[in-house]
């Protein structure tokens, strides 16, 4: 529970750095209707796509972990992702150094649906282009991925987009609305406490990963690996089958 509250958290956080990055599309969206009603409904349209788009990603991610769960990894998974989020905030650059290749191809032809949908002004274009924009590249949703491959469960995994989409939310719906109602100088200073953020859910993950024994923070191994449970239910079918035996 403690890691889908600082998904929520991270959302939560992030949306002042996402009024940047996503801002300009929330601002210029085909909002439907004149009214205030349709006009709200259109902004929780177009979040809940990206929303959903997030939970798609951490689905799939959260997937992946669960292979490295099932195979007895999950602490060490765990642990690694933390990390890679710490080494993302201390050592930026080593990040920007990567080249994506094909992935921006992808990512251009993404660009330019978003475009064509945006001349279509109905309820639906609004939640694909919510989904779409979810694909755009973002540094916090590769942290926030990072985390949903942390979890070790494709359900874990969606959740935790879902609730990283869903603290982004309230902001981004008031930019909607109401424009670039914070200005640059007080985003500037909340951006400062983000890579903070990040940094503390980073070392709640490896917490998580060692196993420590803390309540909530750091469940033991038992909890977190199969194995070691299988391994424990068939040590006591053993013996329970050894005392039938000697009956």
């Amino acid at each position: 529970m403690e890691i889908l509250l600082s998904a929520l958290a991270l959302g939560l956080m992030g949306s002042f750095h996402c009024v940047g990055m996503c801002g300009p599309i929330a601002l210029s969206l085909p909002l439907r209707g004149n009214g205030f009603a349709p006009k709200l409904a259109s902004g929780i349209l177009y979040n809940v796509g990206r929303s959903l788009g997030y939970g798609a990603m951490g689905a799939a991610f959260g997937f992946i972990g669960q292979g490295f769960q099932m195979l007895g990894f999950q602490r060490w998974v765990s642990i690694a992702m933390g990390t890679l989020m710490i080494i993302a905030i201390i050592l930026p650059a080593v990040f920007r150094k990567l080249s994506l290749g094909k992935v921006d191809v992808f990512l251009g032809h993404v660009r330019k649906a978003i475009k064509r949908i945006f001349k279509v002004r109905s309820y639906g274009s609004l939640f694909l282009i919510g989904v779409l924009n979810s694909l755009l590249p973002c540094g916090l949703v590769y942290l926030a991925i990072a985390g949903s491959i942390g979890v070790g469960n494709a359900f874990m995994g969606f959740m935790y987009m879902i609730l990283f989409g869903l603290g982004t939310i309230p902001m981004m719906l008031a930019v909607t609305f109401m424009g670039n109602i914070i200005s640059v100088t007080v985003r500037n200073k909340i951006n400062k406490i983000i890579p903070y953020v990040v940094v503390f859910i980073g070392i709640v993950f490896i917490l998580r990963g060692l196993c420590l024994g803390i309540p909530y923070l750091s469940p033991p191994i038992e909890k977190l690996s199969p194995n070691i449970q299988m391994n424990g239910m068939d040590t006591k079918n053993s013996h329970d089958e050894s005392c039938c035996t000697k009956k």
